[in-house]
């Protein structure tokens, strides 16, 4: 397949919406619906998609290097909505089965499945909260923000989250009586493991599906919006675990880390360190 723009700028470090072209997209090709399976893996020796959809078989969907810098393309006709997939990668050191790092929906933990997701569909209902923000001086308008933890917030009798949904009902009204202008969340983007606060991310284009699906989490942002509340989300760019499935030696060596063992790995945390030097990465 030619080079593309999206591709040419993900190579030079400018596509800042790389996120539209990696990951899985639905699509047509050849008349026939499906999804497009993109990800980027310079060192390997060859990546295919595995899922739901073919048996989770790596010979079935083999991925076509589409670029001298590494990324592999290949559709799937039929895949759908709310199929598991990771991507199947392999190097000198054989065989691993990788999360999408551009997923935009993943299996609820323990499981670390990607899900094949469509953002579109949503229907907004914040148009005066959006219309309010962009007539409002930031200088001199007062800011109160409330930071959570959607985790432990609140629980129910039996342990379980709340859900996005739920939250919607409890905490809205809650920083509303409250007198907060802005609700932070700590990070809600995925993550394996719990002890972590989110801090420790797998998948930087998914909210957790602790709580629910991507278009609930609308609904929260919504709720919140049309309560005057503004939403700050915590971002995590510095570092991210090593889980099998996660973007630790994604390609079998250095990858989205730094290639020198002295700056790979933030000891205090025991995670790898983002290379930002590398034009993908950043």
């Amino acid at each position: 397949m030619k080079e593309n723009l999206p591709l040419y700028l993900f190579h030079q470090g400018t596509n800042f919406r790389a996120y539209e072209y990696l990951g899985a997209h639905f699509g047509r090709l050849n008349g026939k619906k499906g999804v497009f399976f993109r990800t980027w893996a310079p060192a390997a020796e060859s990546v295919s998609v595995v899922g739901d959809f073919n048996g989770w078989d790596r010979e079935k969907n083999p991925m076509e290097r589409v670029s001298d810098g590494g990324v592999y393309e290949t559709f799937v006709a039929g895949a759908k909505v709310y199929d598991n997939y990771k991507f199947a990668v392999r190097s000198k050191k054989g065989w691993v089965n990788k999360a999408d790092p551009y997923a935009f929906h993943a299996e609820t933990p323990p499981g670390t499945a990607s899900k094949v997701y469509d953002l579109s569909g949503y229907k907004w209902n914040d148009a005066s909260y959006r219309a309010a923000a962009r007539g409002r001086s930031v200088y001199s308008s007062p800011v109160n923000i409330y930071e959570v933890s959607l985790s432990s917030w609140k629980r129910k009798e039996n342990g379980d989250y709340l859900t996005y949904l739920e939250l919607a009902e409890e905490l809205v009204p809650y920083v509303k009586k409250t007198g907060y202008t802005h609700v932070e969340f700590m990070p809600i983007a995925e993550h394996p493991y719990d002890g972590s606060w989110g801090y420790q991310i797998t998948g930087y284009y998914a909210v957790t599906s602790r709580f629910g699906t991507p278009h609930d989490f609308m609904r929260l942002v919504d709720a919140f919006h049309q309560a005057g509340i503004g939403v700050i989300l915590d971002w995590v760019p510095a570092h991210f675990p090593k889980d099998e499935h996660g973007l630790c030696e994604f390609d079998g060596g250095p990858c989205y880390e730094y290639a020198d063992p002295r700056k790979a790995e933030h000891k205090g945390w025991g995670t790898r360190v983002f290379d930002w030097g590398r034009n993908e990465v950043r």
